[in-house]
């Protein structure tokens, strides 16, 4: 996987923009980040999943995916090695985490006054 092909799956995804941060590209959708190529170095990405999706898939394809490292990490940010990651896995990957930023997530119920 190139940091070319990477892109082109990010941006077709339904309203996905390319935009860039800190030097390297990154990937909206209603002006939310859902993922990036080229850091930490130009054979990543990053795909901005919930703690849950990262969790399943860092143990089904360990040699595709690990935790970005720190806080953001711990929040379900997960790195992708583009050496090993295979179209198909990717384009789910980001298809998770394009929904993480698209889908409304549901109101909460508030509380009746006293």
């Amino acid at each position: 996987m190139t940091p070319a092909a990477f892109a082109r799956i990010a941006l077709s995804l339904d309203g996905a923009v390319e935009g860039a941060h800190g030097g390297h590209a990154d990937f909206r959708a209603g002006g939310k980040v859902f993922a990036s190529v080229g850091y930490p170095g130009k054979e990543w990405g990053m795909a901005k999943l919930t703690p849950e999706q990262q969790q399943m898939l860092v143990a089904a394809e360990p040699a595709m995916f690990v935790p970005v490292k720190g806080a953001w990490g711990l929040r379900g940010a997960t790195s992708v090695r583009l050496a090993e990651v295979d179209a198909r896995t990717l384009r789910s990957a980001l298809t998770m985490a394009w929904q993480n930023v698209t889908v409304p997530k549901p109101k909460r119920a508030r509380r009746a006054a006293a």
